[in-house]
């Protein structure tokens, strides 16, 4: 019987959204992960294949907050990165929940850019 992992679903996810999304030097892929215990975010230009801006739940100024990978620490890394993101010069931003469905953390995240003052 052939057996389809949770892995290669969470892949085939992935290919999926990033089909249709596309980071731009006007407009950058947001692209955030959750992991077991930590949060990381990016601000990537597909064009270029480079990464604009990136901050993660490990960042040294947030360390001392001691951020889970939970909703509380979704929304304070979201208005974290959106300040950061605003620093560097970035307005408008495409969201790639990265084959995570839109609800509980990731859409808290994405409020909380949101609420910082990124367009998405």
């Amino acid at each position: 019987m052939n057996t389809i992992h949770k892995a290669q679903l969470l892949q085939k996810r992935k290919w999926r959204i990033r089909k249709k999304v596309a980071g731009t030097a006007a407009r950058p892929r947001l692209s955030v992960k959750f992991s077991g215990k930590h949060i990381y975010a990016q601000a990537i230009n597909d064009d270029n294949a480079t990464t604009v801006v990136f901050l993660s739940s490990l960042d040294p100024e947030l360390r001392p907050q001691n951020l889970k990978a939970n909703l509380a620490g979704a929304k304070v890394l979201g208005t974290a990165f959106a300040l950061k993101a605003k620093t560097a010069g970035l307005n408008q931003v495409v969201f790639d929940r990265n084959g995570r469905p839109y609800h509980g953390k990731v859409k808290i995240f994405a409020e909380a850019s949101r609420a910082g003052g990124l367009v998405f």
